[in-house]
């Protein structure tokens, strides 16, 4: 596995941005900022084959903004969504529909753009392991082949079916 070092120096236009902050965050012990930022890559390890150590990349901050008050709730918003869309997970249901796992339903604090983004988004990566499944499947003739195409074609447009109401 790759691991990723931060650099300790940020960029001037990252330092200017955390200026203000920075006597704030001394003054209040466990002080938490939120922040967008940007990193990037400015130096990478490849041990030698056969080596204990692990191959690293050394990422340097260099583009960031930190919300204002009334700002963070948007921020934290996104942050919510985004942790959602990479985390999503369901299971098929006898009928063939998705169900939401519980920590997936949980992120979506009950909003419907969530509920289906997380819906969708559990459903194609089902749909993507069980095509990948059937493509590492061995001496598959041309028949099974269009069968499981078929399967694949069926379950996606279930999974869109489910987002649209229609049936």
């Amino acid at each position: 596995m790759t691991q990723m070092k931060f650099d300790g120096k940020v960029s001037a236009s990252a330092q200017e941005a955390l200026e203000p902050h920075i006597r704030p965050v001394y003054s209040t012990p466990a002080a938490r900022r939120l922040f967008i930022g940007e990193f990037a890559a400015i130096e990478r390890t490849e041990p030698a084959p056969g080596s204990e150590k692990e191959a690293s990349v050394k990422v340097r901050i260099v583009a960031l903004e930190l919300p204002n008050e009334g700002q963070e709730g948007y921020v934290r918003e996104a942050l919510r969504f985004l942790h959602l869309q990479r985390t999503a997970r369901g299971t098929l249901d006898d009928e063939g529909q998705l169900e939401l796992d519980e920590a997936t339903l949980r992120l979506t604090g009950g909003q419907l753009a969530y509920l289906e983004t997380a819906r969708l988004r559990a459903g194609l990566n089902h749909w993507a392991q069980y095509a990948r499944r059937v493509l590492h499947t061995p001496n598959i003739t041309v028949t099974e082949a269009l069968h499981e195409m078929k399967t694949v074609a069926d379950g996606l447009t279930a999974a869109l079916d489910g987002a649209s109401g229609d049936s």
